[in-house]
């Protein structure tokens, strides 16, 4: 069974940056897609940003140039960084896997809370 185990949440001021990690207890290259969503409290959950096996990104617009996605293959992880952040940024951040097969795997979550 796949795992995926985000970390680097935390509580920073507007305007600071954030590097979220998740690391995937397999080789990353057993993912077609590999993904950040974030859900805030009372609302869905919603896309972040994607970055395929060949390296694709794409964006939600409200981080479009604030955010950037990244894969560490040798370090099975991938990575958001998050700069310029706002307070409407503040959500619980999970990592996602969507393999060639179509399963879909989900991390734990992790709190970014951006606040004065």
């Amino acid at each position: 069974q796949v795992q995926l185990v985000e970390s680097g949440g935390d509580l920073v001021q507007p305007g600071g940056s954030l590097r979220l990690s998740c690391v995937a207890s397999g080789s990353i290259f057993s993912f077609n897609v590999l993904g950040w969503y974030r859900q805030a409290p009372g609302k869905q959950r919603v896309l972040v940003a994607t970055i395929t096996r060949s390296d694709r990104k794409n964006y939600a617009s409200s981080v479009k140039g604030r955010f950037s996605i990244s894969r560490d293959n040798a370090k099975n992880t991938v990575y958001l960084q998050m700069n310029s952040l706002k307070p409407e940024d503040t959500a619980v951040y999970y990592c996602n896997g969507r393999s060639f097969s179509g399963n879909e795997y989900w991390g734990q979550g992790t709190q970014v809370t951006v606040s004065s």
